[in-house]
């Protein structure tokens, strides 16, 4: 949910074209480390202020790395 919420922010597209969304959350989550949680309570209560922000960035850098990843690989696609 989050790199969902990380693209729409960064992404006009993203909140558009929801094939484009999915590939920008494909890209991004396979650059993060597995965190798995059953309510977003569990992260709260199980994770220091610290990691959070560090969870916060590389959600960040994932996203944008994603967003430019699948925008230049549909602008090259586009381009043969």
């Amino acid at each position: 949910r989050r790199v969902l919420e990380a693209a729409h922010q960064r992404s006009e597209r993203a909140r558009s074209d929801r094939n484009f969304l999915a590939d920008v959350a494909c890209v991004a989550l396979n650059r993060l480390p597995p965190k798995y949680i059953r309510h977003d309570v569990d992260m709260t209560f199980f994770t220091s202020p610290q990691e959070m922000l560090e969870i916060e960035d590389k959600i960040n850098k994932a996203v944008d790395f994603a967003i430019q990843y699948v925008t230049e690989r549909q602008e090259n696609t586009s381009e043969k």
